[in-house]
């Protein structure tokens, strides 16, 4: 080893140390200014973030002022995944990020596409210090433009709108560079591939001219590359480094060589006189076609919010002072009367007042099927009126909407992080020094060890590590697809909260289901009308219905409106000596007609014989349901059934469920007799009954204990605790009163088939993600290696950096073709047919005791079974864990079904105390 070996040997050691301090030594923090009580901090957005270690104390408010002082995709957006913050940062504009710093510790910032990064460091509570004034190369990036603009804050309408003028402006600006480069490098590719292939016979000699190549490809260097160059460098001054650093770190020594080669010849052997301005020429314009293509396909990940916010109405028909007229919807108020005519959009979340029609809801819940809106439903804001006319009263506007939250909800879903990124985000950490070391070692070796003209292979070698290498393509693995996988829940009605829940549902092998609201409708619904002597049962129902007209009972307001449904008609205006019997049910005069309607002991009490009905009353008892019994003229006339009846699609949706290998459990407060009748109708094989409220958290954790990934599905509020205690909470929302902070998953519509798109979009994202890790991690482990030369003494194969460049551009561009694949994903329909038969396996509280059961008010006997009792008020039978109130008093306890029922009993007491021994019974 010669002289000049050892000291490129010395060197190439004493760069790769100095590297390694550079890019990893201590880092100079910019600290906050306490002014007005508000922490501030200027952050300069140029190639980088100046300063990228910003440190601020807890408990203060804080202000982030991003002043981006450059254009491009790139940094058009910041993202705070911790904190779910994400802002779109204006071109050549001064942005403010509001952020509570409420917990100490370090919190990691980056660019949308996650390719530069900074970190938040909030120290402990304290005093927060008045800190110096801004680095002064924030000060200079700041003064660059004159006097600084005003901080901008947008809606996330105009957000929008401002990233995609950008985003256009840069294709735009992308195209003409890449004309611009590949008009001129032409034939100077021309010409070297020709003579190489062909021999100097074929291409003239002025064309191989050095300084007419020099000519050519200068403004390709320059100005094709500009973006890059800029980008690369000032990356490097912040002590970080990207794709743009490794790509102008290569062109600029292979230009630089040419240079030398062109200018001054005769500082170099002869024969390592070679320049390689086709290679400039070539990669610059293929890494900007490569980002052009990707900017077109990125172009239609965000597709998601734009197509929500294109769904807001635009002005609304508002009647103020009996005077009906349009205005923009930003001017509606809370309490306005709106009109809304057949085809047109609900400019806001209101109440009907009045008028009646289909509303397509499907933009909004994911569900085909228009709902039919009446006076006193609720209607959401964007959704579209079919068929009638509606007059409604604004109930939310503007930011309090349901599309309004929905928006925010994935954008700042989008913002977060999945813990799959934290692969990426460790190998990124350490790439692109790694690789500047790669190739610095490379050179060195091939100097010392390579054949002759070792400095030519030395020189291409280092060059094509340099372009090969494609951070890029890691950083935009996991973004993209989890933006677009929570883009497409929000449009099938899913609002997915955060990266990790999408992620985490994947994995999904255990999916519980709370009953009433969940699996049934949660209210109860006249299902069976048996006569006694067979006869058709219109004239039953008829009577029945007019009997239960005056009583506000749920089991008497379900029949009468169960016969209303059915077409039958009840004479409301005969009736008479109308009387409520404490626990037993109702007795009233119908049409001359005596009629009876409730439990056995009322009937028997007027000397009716029940035998003839109690067959048919124990049939629908065991199904689950409540039976009804009717005595009409002193003779047994039937008995009608009313029970929460299984939503349509429940037992499809656990089917499905049951197809991608999930086990499906529900968890019920109910007795496991009707919990056992529900699960058999929507073939769930094992049931968790008569669990209390608090108690289901716990039900949860047993089920973790068994090694299981559980989904928890609830309504949301009642069911909190153990939406928390999940793998993954997803919360049954309806209407405006959708759950969003009590579940990591809300499925707007309140069906079942939600769930099943929610597993099956998470497992079609992993999928992608997985995919996308795979291109980018395979297509360095391979391509690094390759340019470096580790085929070359084997076989003498040799990476041109031309084929590098056009390697490194398209692992990017697979990466995000990819993720952009996804945005042709559709739910699957689910299949129909029978569930299949099964007999549930039930288990209540006394096959799994709680250190707390027995001791709740009335829950269960000494040997913990469960048991019901009878609401003093109006007779309905409950178990007292689902009871509406409850009163204690001195003659005991007791329990309601409803607010109406309490509010009855707290007005005279003695009425129903004196029948507390008729009024409770066990089950």
């Amino acid at each position: 080893m010669g002289a000049l070996d050892v000291v490129v040997v010395v060197a190439a050691v004493a760069v790769i140390g100095g590297l390694g301090w550079y890019f990893f030594g201590p880092r100079r923090a910019g600290s906050a200014r306490l002014e007005d009580g508000v922490q501030r901090v200027d952050v300069v957005v140029r190639g980088g973030y100046s300063p990228n270690l910003i440190k601020v104390r807890q408990g203060t408010p804080l202000e982030l002022v991003f002043d981006r002082q450059e254009s491009g995709e790139c940094t058009s957006r910041v993202v705070f995944p911790d904190l779910h913050v994400s802002a779109g940062l204006p071109a050549h504009t001064r942005t403010t990020v509001r952020l509570s710093p409420d917990t100490p510790g370090t919190f990691g910032f980056a660019c949308g596409m996650n390719m530069i990064h900074g970190t938040l460091l909030v120290e402990p509570d304290g005093r927060p210090e008045s800190a110096a004034p801004p680095p002064a190369a924030d000060r200079a990036g700041a003064a660059a433009g004159g006097a600084p603009a005003a901080p901008v804050e947008r809606s996330a309408a105009e957000a929008e709108a401002a990233d995609v003028a950008e985003r256009r402006a840069e294709i735009a600006d992308l195209t003409r560079r890449v004309a611009t480069g590949a008009v001129l490098t032409a034939p100077v590719l021309f010409a070297v591939m020709a003579h190489e292939l062909f021999g100097a016979a074929w291409v003239p000699e002025w064309m191989l001219n050095h300084w007419l190549q020099l000519a050519l490809i200068t403004p390709v260097m320059f100005y094709t590359g500009w973006p890059i160059h800029v980008t690369g460098w000032l990356a490097l001054r912040h002590r970080s480094a990207d794709m743009n650093s490794l790509i102008t770190l290569g062109t600029s020594a292979a230009y630089g060589y040419s240079l030398l080669v062109t200018l001054a010849p005769g500082l170099l052997p002869q024969d390592v006189r070679e320049v390689y301005y086709e290679a400039v020429g070539v990669i610059l314009t293929l890494i900007l076609l490569g980002r052009l293509l990707e900017a077109r396909a990125k172009a239609g990940t965000g597709e998601a919010i734009r197509s929500l916010l294109g769904l807001q109405a635009r002005t609304a028909r508002v009647v103020r002072d009996g005077t009906e007229s349009e205005i923009p919807v930003e001017d509606v108020t809370v309490g306005d009367e709106i009109v809304i005519r057949p085809g047109e959009k609900i400019p806001v979340d209101a109440e009907v007042l009045s008028g009646s029609s289909a509303v397509d809801e499907s933009m909004v819940t994911g569900e085909p099927m228009p709902v039919t809106k009446r006076a006193g439903d609720t209607v959401i804001g964007a959704t579209v009126n079919t068929t009638g006319s509606l007059r409604v009263r604004a109930a939310k506007v503007g930011s309090d909407t349901m599309l309004a939250q929905i928006i925010r909800l994935v954008q700042a879903a989008q913002a977060s992080k999945a813990p799959i990124q934290r692969l990426a985000d460790a190998v990124s950490a350490y790439f692109v020094p790694a690789v500047i070391a790669i190739a610095v070692a490379t050179f060195a070796v091939w100097f010392t060890v390579g054949p002759a003209p070792a400095l030519t292979l030395a020189l291409v070698s280092a060059v094509a590590v340099l372009i090969i290498a494609c951070p890029c393509a890691l950083g935009l693995a996991t973004p993209l697809s989890v933006m677009v996988g929570t883009g497409k829940g929000a449009q099938a009605g899913i609002l997915i909260r955060s990266a990790e829940a999408l992620e985490t549902a994947h994995k999904l092998d255990t999916v519980v289901l709370d009953k009433t609201g969940t699996v049934t409708a949660g209210k109860p619904v006249l299902t069976d009308v048996h006569t006694a002597d067979g006869a058709d049962g219109t004239e039953l129902l008829r009577l029945v219905a007019a009997a239960e007209e005056p009583s506000e009972h749920p089991l008497g307001q379900a029949v009468v409106a169960g016969t209303r449904e059915r077409g039958v008609t009840s004479p409301t205006d005969s009736v008479s000596d109308f009387d409520s019997v404490t626990g037993q049910g109702v007795r009233a005069t119908v049409d001359g007609h005596a009629v009876l309607v409730g439990s056995p002991r009322l009937l028997a009490g007027a000397g009716i014989d029940t035998g003839a009905l109690s067959t048919e009353a124990a049939r629908l008892s065991a199904e689950g349901k409540t039976p009804v019994l009717v005595g009409i003229d002193g003779r047994p006339a039937g008995v009608l059934a009313v029970a929460d009846t299984v939503k349509d699609d429940s037992a499809d949706a656990i089917a499905a469920l049951q197809r991608l290998g999930i086990e499906v459990v529900m968890l019920t407060g109910d007795n496991a007799r009707t919990a056992a009748a529900i699960a058999a109708q929507v073939g769930i094989g094992r049931v968790l009954a008569e669990v209390l409220p608090e108690h289901k958290a716990d039900e949860i954790r047993r089920l973790q204990a068994e090694g299981r990934t559980v989904g928890m599905v609830g309504d949301g509020i009642n069911d909190a605790p153990a939406l928390a205690a999940a793998d993954v909470g997803l919360a049954i929302g309806t209407g405006t009163d959708v759950a969003i902070e009590a579940a990591d998953v809300t499925l707007i519509s309140g069906s079942l088939t939600g769930v099943v798109t929610a597993v099956s979009l998470s497992r079609a994202t992993m999928r992608n993600i997985k995919q996308n890790l795979f291109f980018a991690l395979v297509y360095n482990a391979i391509g690094v290696p390759l340019a470096a030369g580790a085929l070359y003494p084997l076989w003498g194969i040799r990476l041109s950096p031309i084929i590098a460049a056009g390697a490194m551009a398209l692992s990017s561009l697979s990466v995000v073709t990819n993720a952009s694949r996804l945005r042709r994903w559709r739910p699957a329909p689910l299949p129909h047919g029978a569930p299949a038969r099964v007999e549930p396996r039930v288990e209540t509280t006394a096959d799994r005791p709680h250190p707390s059961a027995g001791r709740e008010h009335g829950a269960s006997d000494s040997a913990g079974t469960a048991r019901q009792v009878v609401d003093p008020v109006c007779g309905m039978r409950i178990d007292p864990r689902d009871a509406a109130e409850h009163r204690m008093t001195d003659a005991g306890e007791y329990f309601f079904c409803s607010a109406h029922c309490a509010a009855a009993f707290d007005a005279d007491p003695s009425r129903y105390t004196a029948t507390r021994d008729d009024a409770r019974e066990s089950r």
